[in-house]
């Protein structure tokens, strides 16, 4: 994480952060195992256990390239966010988009752990605690976790057009 100190009119400051959560990824692939207990056949063959194999082993791979981290980036730029080892998936929201930025305290039962999206919010949080919350200017809200979202915010307010 890294937040410059506020530079002076004219000049802006950048804030960037990457939130993980490497034990629930660690507890899905745990979790994956026993998948493979039901694909062994009753007669001992490991043939049954191929595809059932398979599944698990992408499934944890992609929950590991795209689920186990949050990298956000707030600036002059508006906020990006990009997800897991490849950045995929990401969204951009400019300046001109965002009505309001906030600190709020996200409870665990609203954490989804990765991206999730409906027609009114985008959430895209791995744990829970303080979190950034943006307010576009259509009424959407979307929700990030950020190792210091206090910071995110003087940022995207010091950059936002008075």
């Amino acid at each position: 994480m890294t937040a410059s100190a506020f530079p002076g009119r004219g000049q802006y400051s950048i804030y960037t952060g990457r939130a993980t959560n490497w034990p629930l990824v660690t507890l899905s692939a745990v979790l994956a195992v026993p998948l493979l207990a039901l694909g062994w056949s009753s007669d001992g063959s490991r043939r049954g256990l191929v595809l059932p194999f398979l599944v698990v082993i992408v499934a944890v791979l992609v929950n590991v390239l795209t689920g186990s981290s949050v990298r956000t980036t707030a600036g002059p730029g508006g906020v990006s966010i990009r997800f897991g080892l490849l950045g995929w998936p990401r969204c951009t929201y400019g300046l001109d988009q965002i009505e309001r930025a906030e600190v709020i305290d996200l409870h665990s039962w609203y954490v989804v752990y990765g991206f999730w999206w409906t027609g009114r919010r985008t959430c895209c949080t791995v744990r829970s605690g303080p979190t950034l919350r943006l307010t576009l200017r259509t009424g959407r809200t979307v929700t990030v976790t950020v190792p210091d979202p206090g910071a995110a915010v003087a940022v995207i307010r010091e950059a936002m057009p008075a």
